[in-house]
């Protein structure tokens, strides 16, 4: 592990927003680290208002969105409301439809199947549409590449508005309306909204378009969370406003399929940590194990009853799903060994029976192991499907460009993405991909590193200092949890190693003899056990948290690293 110490604020800055606001200087110093430097700025990132959410008609052809779904809604035209698989495809999905529901009864919603079709808008969407005499394709979520299927829709009378937020090609389909952010021609001040989020401001849009404010839409915020943190997006700007709000919502009055999702696990509050670890992967096991549409119907059942059968089903799905992962996971490893692939720059394996729903899981999870750019393909058809992970720091959509000659298909982000090739293509863009990469990624960035915010006595660590930085959520990428360096640590002479397999450390630990104590546990550190036996001092990079036990609530360190 890498640790890194971020670059100190301004002392000045800091001094100046602890007096204003009046808290200890940790507080002001982490949160002039993260650009916020007047009382003004503390207030809107303390409390995210829905009136800071900026006019949805800045964004390029809203305006022709809006103006075609009024006609369609006026002319009784039917709608088709289509998104991808995921969850974030899926929650947009469930939001676009229950939205037009309230103002049209011609609304029907089309998920792709992830075997069938694969990812993005299918021809066999668009015959389906065509056949059913659907006029409209909302597609959300997906679209921005589409190029070829949208001239299809259009030689068969069928318009298409495209509400996407992954990087355009060279070429923007020629659909009624594109909203995007991450076009190059679109001046929307906020530029990292997921697919739910450039779905939510078309709904947005349309209330406004009414005279209404944005207060009326506040029952769909809990799927805008969900596909936040879902996606990784960043939590900042309008997505912090929107996943602050829609956590809200899910922990006071959540539609009846996250209603039945909560009562199985048995939890009363959810963090985005909940909804990304425990919410998200069972919305995507639907589509990963069986079909999307069974996660839409979920999202918007509004019968108690049938929402709790859909939740027992789809819990189903993810039980079947982790099965799935954890197999797929150990014959990756060992294809990596057998082929004595360890000292790669890459990881890129392929077996043609391995579970499509499952391998992006399975990328990532062989990131925990071997830590480089890694794609894990499967037989999808008469094609190779794969799902790419990448590190932090490493780009991997313009490596996956700079192999383009072996490629059928691909799209998706920096860090995540998709590809498709026929199979003869598997070897030389493998060699191909081993090569890009190792010519351009800075080796230092094979090695995961842990960003620390700050260095903190133990003494600072408080619950007035927590009950603080408790407020600094939601967390995510751009708002990461604060992490902390504290040096010469001792542990009281209790640590030991727990859990089935003596995986993770627990200890009690001190800076100074006679200080307060403070409980410690870290996951997966088991085996650094020897670093903090026999009461021998030593630095650890951590997060604060709370421990309860027996109903007592004490703070404890979550320790990331030692040494």
């Amino acid at each position: 592990m890498r640790w890194t110490l971020a670059p100190k604020p301004d002392q000045e800055k800091v001094a100046q927003l602890q007096k204003s606001l009046g808290v200890e200087e940790a507080i002001a110093f982490l949160l002039v680290q993260r650009g916020i430097e007047t009382f003004e700025q503390a207030k809107k990132f303390f409390r995210p208002q829905l009136e800071d959410l900026h006019d949805p008609f800045l964004m390029k052809d809203m305006d022709v969105a809006v103006k075609r779904i009024q006609e369609a809604v006026h002319e009784e035209e039917f709608i088709m409301v289509y998104g991808d698989y995921d969850v974030d495809g899926t929650t947009s999905v469930a939001l676009m439809s229950s939205y037009l529901r309230t103002q049209t009864n011609f609304v029907t919603t089309y998920i792709p199947d992830r075997y069938k079709e694969g990812y993005g808008v299918s021809y066999a969407g668009i015959d389906y549409a065509h056949d059913n005499g659907i006029t409209l394709i909302v597609a959300l979520d997906c679209g921005i590449k589409a190029i070829e299927k949208v001239a299809y829709a259009k030689e068969k009378g069928i318009d298409f508005i495209i509400c996407d937020h992954h990087r355009p090609g060279n070429q923007i389909p020629l659909a009624i309306a594109v909203l995007d952010p991450k076009r190059e021609d679109c001046n929307y001040p906020y530029k990292e909204l997921c697919g739910c989020g450039v779905g939510f401001k078309l709904i947005q849009a349309l209330e406004q378009d009414k005279g209404n404010t944005v207060q009326s839409l506040i029952p769909y915020l809990d799927l805008v969370a969900t596909a936040i943190g879902a996606d990784i997006v960043p939590i900042t700007g309008e997505n912090r406003i929107l996943a602050y709000h829609g956590l809200h919502v899910i922990n006071t009055l959540p539609r009846n399929g996250f209603k039945a999702i909560i009562n199985q696990i048995k939890k009363t509050t959810l963090t985005i940590t909940d909804v990304v670890f425990i919410i998200a992967p069972r919305i995507n096991a639907a589509g990963r194990m069986k079909h999307g549409l069974h996660a839409v119907e979920l999202l918007t059942e509004e019968n108690e009853e049938q929402a709790q059968l859909f939740a027992q089903e789809i819990e189903q799905y993810n039980k079947e799903r982790r099965e799935e992962d954890r197999s797929i996971t150990e014959l990756a490893l060992q294809q990596i060994l057998d082929h004595k692939e360890e000292d790669r720059y890459t990881t890129v394996v392929y077996q043609e029976d391995w579970h499509k729903g499952v391998i992006g899981i399975v990328a990532s999870r062989l990131t925990e192991t071997y830590y480089r750019p890694t794609l894990v393909f499967t037989k999808s058809g008469e094609k190779l499907a794969a799902s790419a992970r990448s590190v932090k720091g490493f780009d991997v959509y313009n490596a996956l460009e700079a192999c383009q000659e072996y490629i059928e298909q691909f799209g998706g982000h920096r860090y995540a993405a998709g590809l498709t090739l026929h199979e003869n293509q598997y070897e030389n863009f493998k060699q191909k991909f081993e090569e890009v990469v190792a010519a351009s990624i800075e080796t230092r960035l094979l090695t995961p590193e842990i960003k620390i915010d700050a260095a903190l006595s133990l003494t600072e660590i408080t619950p007035k200092f927590y009950r603080i930085l408790k407020q600094f959520a939601p967390f995510g990428p751009g708002n990461m949890a604060p992490t902390f360096l504290t040096t010469n640590l001792t542990d009281t002479g209790y640590a030991k190693a727990v859990g089935q397999e003596n995986d993770h450390l627990k200890c009690c630990v001190q800076q100074l003899p006679n200080q307060e104590m403070l409980g410690a546990i870290g996951f997966n550190l088991g085996k650094k056990l020897k670093t903090v036996a026999n009461k021998e001092p030593f630095d650890a990079v951590y997060s604060v948290d709370e421990n309860e036990w027996n109903g007592n609530v004490s703070l404890q360190l979550k320790l990331k690293d030692i040494r």
